[in-house]
């Protein structure tokens, strides 16, 4: 048994599968409470865990951590969407045609590895300071990669597919409608889960200027006046936003797509 759960490759029980993740869970908040409760860090640096849960009951029915995780839900929403619309269409043209790839990549490319962080001065001049400003930083954040993403996804659609469609009497538009949509779909969706757990990561750095509102301006706020149980409280909402999206995205996988096998979906 110990042999096949450290084969690569090799399935193992279900069960089995979210006990090992069980265990992380409560070993990770062990130690936690361990460092906490047994005075091994200043609480000023590392609060018990029930203080933690303290707060964030506070927060959730006397506070105002409902109203600032709808605000940054939005804000998140808006800019990946934004994102979507242009990078899905973009990529499936630079994934299909050569001419749009080498038209698209090598800026795209470029762009990627400037962290959105650095636009935030350009985007205050441009912009201002209301709410575009924010939901531009998640566009720039998830955009690029996403773009890639699915270029990468389509152009491992079978040529052959495509060569049959051909003979067939297709015509371009209904290849890219018939036969490449299609057949890049379930990695489309991946990819979108995928990146949309980027967007999230995304927000602290998008309310960190100008905002007034919102989970990372809360986080911001706490750091300010030395509220680490209101931290680690905006940290966990956030873990727990981007865990539910990341399952509803699976549940669309498994829905749309249960005709194909794929591990942890």
């Amino acid at each position: 048994m110990l042999t096949k759960l450290f084969t690569p490759n090799k399935e193992i029980p279900k069960k089995l599968y979210s006990l090992a993740g069980l265990f992380t869970f409560i070993l990770f908040l062990g130690i936690w409470s361990f460092l906490s409760y047994g005075g091994m860090v200043n609480p000023i640096f590392l609060p018990t865990p029930t203080v933690v849960l303290g707060t964030a009951v506070e927060l959730l029915f006397h506070g105002d951590l409902l109203p600032n995780i709808g605000i940054s839900f939005m804000r998140v929403l808006v800019g990946f969407l934004a994102a979507a619309l242009i990078g899905i269409p973009l990529g499936i043209l630079m994934g299909s045609l050569r001419i749009m790839e080498g038209a698209f990549e090598p800026i795209i490319g470029f762009i990627r590895y400037m962290p959105a962080s650095a636009f935030i001065p350009l985007l205050i001049l441009w912009i201002g300071l209301g709410e575009p400003e924010k939901m531009s930083v998640i566009f720039l954040g998830t955009f690029f990669q996403l773009t890639l993403m699915i270029m990468d996804v389509t152009k491992n659609v079978q040529n052959e597919l495509i060569e049959v469609s051909y003979t067939l009497g297709a015509k371009r538009l209904h290849v890219f409608t018939k036969v490449i949509l299609p057949a890049s779909l379930p990695g489309i969706v991946d990819t979108l889960r995928i990146t949309f757990g980027w967007a999230w990561t995304y927000l602290v750095v998008a309310e960190i200027v100008g905002a007034s509102s919102g989970l990372g301006y809360m986080i911001m706020q706490a750091s300010r006046f030395l509220e680490p149980d209101k931290i680690i409280v905006g940290i966990i909402t956030i873990g727990l936003l981007g865990l539910f999206t990341d399952m509803v995205f699976k549940a669309i996988y498994r829905a749309s797509f249960s005709w194909m096998r794929k591990d942890g979906l």
